[in-house]
Parts: C-alpha cells; structure tokens; sequence
C-alpha cells in the first residue's frame, strides 16, 4: 500500500509511467474485480501489459531518439566551434606572421643602415666575423674600425655608399675606373686603371690612414716618402757586377685574398678586412653593348689595380718578407739588395762575382715561394766593363743618364726652343710642355749641373710661350 499514489499528482504521474487500460487493469486485480495474472488462461489482461511494455519500449527508443538528435545537434555545434576558433587562429596566425614580417623587414633595413652583410659572390662569408686583435692595431696607432659602420662613419660615407663601393659584381652597368693603355719603355703597353673620385677618395683614406702607418723593408725604394730611383740606385754606384731582375705581371699577380689577408694582419677584422680588400682591388672587364646598353664584365678575379693610389703601398707591404728574405740571402754571400717597384737590384765587388749563378738561382726561388714570377726576358747581368744601369740610372761610377739619351733630350729642346712646341712630343706623355719640365727636374737630381742647364732652356721656352 504504501507504493500507492497519495496525491492526484502522484496518480497522474502513475498513469503516465504504466498506461490507462494497464492501471486500471492493476486497480481492479487490487480490488479483487480481476483474477491475478496467470491464474486465467489466455487472460485477456496479458494483451493489456503487452501493450504497455510495447508503449514503454517506444517510449524509451524516442527518448534515446531524442538524445541521438541532440548528439548530433551537439557535434554539428561543436564543429562550427571548432571551425570557429580555427578560422580565430588561423587569423591570428596569419596576423602574427604579418606583423613578424613587417617587424624582420624594419629590423632588416635597419641592419642595412648600420651594417653591410652581402656584398656579392664568393666574397661575403666573413662579414659577419668583426672580431678584431685590438692590441695589435693599437701597437701600428691604426683606426679601431672593424664594423662597416665603423668604416663608413670614419671614411665619412654613407653604408649605402660604403656598399656601392666595395661590393663585387661579376656584371654591371657601372665601372669604379677609367681604363686605359700606355705604352712601356721597354715596348708593350700597360693598363691603368684609374679610379672614379669617390672610390679615389676611399682608397686615399686607406692609404693615409692605414697604410702609411706601417713600416716596409728598408731594401724598397719605389712609392715611399725621401725614396726614389736616386736613392735605389745609389748603393750599387761602382760596383763591378749588377743583376737585374724584373717581376713579371706585378700588380695583377697580387690577388684580393693576399690583400684581405694583409689587412687582417695588421689586427683587423675578417669583415673590415674584406671591405678594404675589396675597395683596393678589381677585376679586369670587357665592356659589352646589348640592347642598347653597356654591360662592364669581369674577366678574371679580383687583383691589385694599377693607378690605384694604394695600390703601391700595398705591395711594398707585401713585399715585406720578400725583401728580408733577398737582402739575408744577398748579404750572406757579399751582394747588395734593393727594390724599386718591380725591378729587384743585387750588386757585388769582384770577390764575390763568382756567387752570380747562386743569386739567379736562389732569387727565383725565393720570388716563387713568395707568390710572384720573374720575367727572364728582362733579366741582365752587368759587368763594369760595359753600361750598368738601375732604374734608368747609369751607376758605373757615379750617378749618371746615358749619354744618349741626354743628346737626344738637347736636341728636342733646340727644336722646341727654335720652332715651338707644334709637332714636338718627349717620352709618352700628350703634354710636352710639362713632359720635358719633368725630365729636366729629374736630369737635376741625378746630375745637378746639367740638369740646371736644362732647367733654364725648359724656362726660356716657358717664357717664349706667354
């Protein structure tokens, strides 16, 4: 009795949960209007609760029904939320990536003006590495430039400037020099390749702010302050035999790596060295026309050019161990040794003439093992009892120009002095007027009497001409 409902409620609940016909089917058995179930055969009643279980089992597959669509209803929310958010990241991703983008784009024109980082082919692999020996530039009282800003700031020039300069181009529409031949003294030409004004201008601060700040070898006499072909000739005046050699291909044979190398030697970072190498070295080009435009293309590697003013300096300060070299080997066995440029001069006294071979033998030995190649063709070996000549200088006893020459330079200045300067040329240069004031100073300065009456003749003309 007490699972009975005590409430209309209750009632209407139970009526739901077992049906109408059951319920009352139930009531009545309770009431004892109806047999038990199973005490009837084939009881009419079974119908009822078959019923009722049938009704209850429906109801049961629609409440799971139900669930199903709400199941489904919740996945297809979900995967819209899901949708959702992943349309949100991927927003946000595409929006961080942008802004990460434009951020390495202003850090990157930021480090373009503060540094250099590619400065073409071949070359670029150290400009990273500004690690520099400190105390070794201090001790040579160089510049502490070791970053491209730190050059560019010092040689006052931009970092786009700096770039401009020193970058290497296998091809280009533009040329950093004016090329050009002149003719040898001794036949052939030679090509000079002079330097446009600003890149001028950045190898002259090389060169008076680094190069002439370090010391050479007492033995080189070409491109020094108080040095000249007087003074390399000087040492080998009366000597009883002089060799003569000449350095094939000079500039040209000294590589941009030899002169990066050169520049890290004195302390510097990989990354200045390879801005000073690149700024004081070019390669030769063969310029093209196509489509109406000019093309400059790089023939070979990068060298030492000649017409660069820092060009000499340099290569008297790679010389360095070729000089202290020569002049052991020369002093050793009773020679004299001095260089001009190029051209390599040893000289003895009688007693030690018989040590020629073993100076053409070890000289080329040497001269290979530094990196460079004699030109045999212009090797001499003067004895005393004909014309001994150093640069130009006649030194059998006493400085001195051949004879011949100074003959012929009198002639052309009674030309010159009696029919004017139309049609009159000396040496190679286009200017004759200046050529011969040239050659008289020099003329002086080997033999100061006749230079002076040379000088003077070089003045009456000058006057004749105002």
């Amino acid at each position: 009795m007490s699972d009975q409902p005590r409430t209309r409620q209750e009632l209407y609940d139970r009526i739901r949960q077992t049906g109408k016909d059951e319920f009352i089917l139930e009531e009545m058995i309770r009431f004892g209007f109806w047999a038990p179930q199973g005490t009837i055969p084939e009881d009419p009643a079974d119908e009822i609760r078959r019923q009722g279980e049938i009704r209850r089992e429906l109801e049961t597959l629609r409440q799971q029904s139900s669930q199903l669509r709400n199941e489904k209803e919740l996945r297809k929310q979900m995967l819209k939320q899901r949708l959702e958010e992943s349309r949100r990241k991927q927003k946000e991703t595409k929006e961080r990536r942008e802004q990460e983008r434009l951020e390495r784009a202003a850090a990157w024109q930021e480090k373009r003006q503060k540094d250099i980082i590619y400065l073409g082919e071949d070359v670029s692999g150290g400009l990273n590495n500004t690690e520099a020996n400190i105390e070794r530039l201090q001790s040579h009282n160089l510049p502490l430039c070791n970053t491209a800003l730190e050059i560019a700031e010092a040689m006052g020039v931009t970092i786009g400037k700096l770039r401009f300069l020193a970058f290497n181009r296998k091809t280009s529409t533009i040329s950093h020099y004016i090329r050009f031949k002149v003719p040898k003294k001794t036949g052939g030409e030679r090509l000079i390749s002079a330097p446009m004004p600003n890149l001028k201008q950045a190898q002259y601060w090389i060169l008076e702010n680094i190069l002439n700040k370090l010391e050479v070898h007492d033995a080189a006499h070409g491109f020094r302050e108080n040095r000249s072909i007087i003074t390399n000739a000087t040492p080998h005046v009366g000597a009883d035999v002089i060799i003569n050699f000449d350095l094939k291909d000079f500039f040209p044979s000294i590589s941009y790596k030899r002169v990066k190398g050169l520049f890290q030697s004195f302390g510097y970072s990989e990354a200045a060295a390879t801005i000073f190498g690149l700024i004081c070295t070019a390669a030769d080009i063969e310029q093209v026309e196509l489509d109406g435009k000019t093309y400059y293309v790089a023939l070979d590697d990068r060298h030492l050019p000649q017409g660069s003013p820092a060009s000499p300096a340099i290569t008297n300060l790679l010389c360095r161990r070729l000089d202290r070299r020569l002049q052991g080997m020369a002093e050793n066995i009773g020679f004299t040794y001095s260089r001009y440029a190029d051209d390599l001069t040893f000289s003895a006294k009688t007693e030690n003439r018989r040590h020629i071979c073993n100076i053409m033998r070890r000289t080329e030995s040497i001269v290979t093992h530094e990196g460079f190649n004699i030109n045999h063709d212009k090797t001499r070996v003067l004895r005393n009892t004909n014309q001994q000549e150093v640069t130009g200088i006649i030194v059998n006893n006493k400085l001195n120009i051949s004879k011949k020459v100074l003959k012929k330079f009198r002639a052309t200045l009674h030309q010159i002095e009696q029919e004017g300067l139309q049609g009159k040329h000396w040496g190679n240069s286009h200017d004759t007027l200046a050529a011969i004031t040239g050659f008289a100073n020099f003329v002086a300065m080997v033999n100061p009497e006749k230079g002076a009456e040379f000088q003077q003749q070089v003045q009456r003309i000058k006057k004749k001409r105002k």
